[in-house]
């Protein structure tokens, strides 16, 4: 990065505590080879993979279930122009243990719009990055 940009890389700490207090993150693949972006509701689990709960016939759990996939969240401040973006990169798997599910079930996100049947999507964050915008210009 431009030292001069106004953005601050945010290491892999930073971006993983700045996650956690983030309510809705955009989970980023692949569809009909085209690139698609949902917004859902999210947490991390104690090892902090993305966590995600949606309908087990979602086409959603559907098109991860397997694949690597991106996670971004951020806030910004357009009136300070601020604010901070991460992006988790990993593999994403439904999550078929029922010891697992159970814990989840618990402790996991809670499904905005309930279904008959869940399940619940772990994203492994293998690569975590970010940056902040610092000192907000204007113009």
């Amino acid at each position: 990065m431009n030292p001069n940009d106004g953005f601050r890389e945010l290491d892999r700490q930073e971006c993983l505590s700045l996650l956690q207090r983030a309510p809705i993150g955009r989970v980023v693949h692949t569809r009909h080879a085209l690139p698609a972006v949902l917004p859902v509701n999210f947490c991390l689990d104690t090892d902090f993979a993305v966590l995600m709960r949606t309908a087990a016939d979602s086409e959603l759990a559907a098109a991860i279930d397997g694949v690597v996939i991106a996670f971004e969240a951020d806030e910004v401040d357009a009136a300070a122009h601020s604010g901070w973006s991460v992006v988790v990169t990993g593999r994403a798997t439904v999550v078929t243990d029922p010891v697992e599910n159970g814990r989840l079930a618990r402790s996991g996100p809670r499904s905005w719009v309930a279904s008959p049947e869940e399940v619940f999507i772990r994203i492994e964050p293998e690569l975590v990055t970010g940056r902040q915008l610092v000192g907000g210009h204007t113009m």
